[in-house]
């Protein structure tokens, strides 16, 4: 029996990603590249302990005018929580999707918040058709959030609070992103530390005290 990749050395490991077995070399070398590694891939997730990311230069930070301090992740922790959630939610809604799906459409629904502060609204798609459907299910989460808390007397949630929590979720994908062509580092990182499970529509409102 031979990898199912280079078809040349001995398969080491079971990939569910080819469906077939593989050896160590090929796993590491092509792990998010040519295969789409499920996210709870074991090998994967040892992978993540011992990646190295791409440094930052914070000078080229996109939205370095968006102050996100943390008395305002503090303050609207809440809100966090909700928009990381419903990004989780809608990446593995989209079938295809990968972290660079997700930076367009983080980019766009930014632009889009961006405009709103300025007295107008634009919205600007991505012409990626995986980013836009993300783009999509993140507006349509944040206006039925919006009617349940008016229906419910609540404050509602301001444009500048959502452009706020959409920078910092963009930098977090900045900081996760491995660089590989299929990596989905930052929706690994999303799916360990926000909630996806799918809450009711009326539950919704419970996560965000404004």
């Amino acid at each position: 029996m031979k990898c199912r990749l280079c078809e040349t050395r001995k398969p080491r490991r079971y990939c569910p990603g080819v469906s077939g077995d593989i050896c160590s070399i090929c796993c590491g070398a092509e792990r998010e590249v040519s295969v789409d590694c499920p996210l709870d891939c074991p090998y994967l997730a040892e992978a993540r302990l011992h990646e190295k990311l791409p440094e930052l230069n914070p000078e080229e930070t996109p939205n370095r005018d968006v102050r996100v301090s943390e008395e305002f992740l503090r303050e609207h922790e809440p809100l966090l929580i909700f928009l990381g959630a419903k990004l989780l939610e809608a990446s593995l809604a989209t079938s295809g999707v990968v972290d660079s799906d997700v930076r367009e459409a983080l980019d766009s629904l930014i632009r889009t918040y961006r405009t709103l502060q300025s007295g107008l609204y634009y919205e600007t798609k991505p012409a990626n058709p995986i980013a836009a459907a993300i783009h999509q299910k993140i507006q349509e989460a944040v206006e039925v959030l919006r009617k349940e808390l008016t229906e419910k007397g609540a404050t509602t949630v301001r444009d500048a609070e959502v452009l706020g929590v959409l920078v910092f979720l963009q930098r977090l994908e900045l900081h996760h992103n491995n660089g590989r062509p299929r990596g989905r580092a930052f929706i690994g990182y999303l799916h360990a530390h926000f909630p996806h499970e799918r809450r009711d529509s009326p539950e919704t409102p419970s996560l965000i005290q404004v």
